[in-house]
């Protein structure tokens, strides 16, 4: 089985990029093949749909060919990435139907939780993805020398939904 992990987040040394490692482990751990889908290394252009670009296309492959994605991103403006928001405008409105997907967020205070549910979820299901009950949320309190234990069981569940989903779907 595949996995897919997207990272939404401009740095490749972000604190969602550490969850999102975390969940790569999990999966590795579960005997899941990942491919980790950076999108700041893909040309601009390309992710605007201006032009092509072998890396979007290998991307937009990696995303089809999967059973589970993973996306993590920081919060900006109340909601995920534009990075993000690009790389999920180039996938057909079902580009997602039938795989299983969990949302992973981090932001600087509680405050910006909502974000998960009110943009994050939305974001998977408006491209037919079943989005695990549970997605991941982090706090820069949560990061004193990387993620906490809490933080890290948090990412272990959700991935071990998924895991269960993928399993009975």
């Amino acid at each position: 089985m595949r996995a897919v992990l997207i990272s939404g987040s401009p740095s490749a040394t972000s604190k969602s990029r550490a969850l999102l490692e975390r969940a790569r482990e999990r999966l590795r751990d579960a005997g899941w093949d990942t491919v980790l889908i950076d999108l700041s290394t893909l040309p601009a252009d390309a992710l605007l749909g201006r032009g092509a670009s072998d890396g979007v296309t290998r991307a937009l492959t990696a995303v089809q060919q999967a059973r589970l994605v993973i996306a993590a991103s920081p919060v900006y403006r109340a909601t995920y990435s534009g990075l993000l928001k690009v790389f999920f405008d180039l996938l057909p409105q079902d580009g997602l139907a039938g795989k299983i997907a969990v949302p992973i967020l981090t932001g600087g205070s509680p405050a910006h939780l909502l974000a998960l549910d009110h943009g994050f979820r939305p974001l998977f299901t408006s491209v037919g993805a079943t989005v695990v009950a549970a997605g991941v949320y982090g706090s820069d309190a949560q990061f004193k020398n990387g993620p906490d234990a809490t933080l890290l069981a948090s990412v272990d569940q959700a991935i071990d939904a998924a895991l269960t989903l993928s399993n009975h779907t």
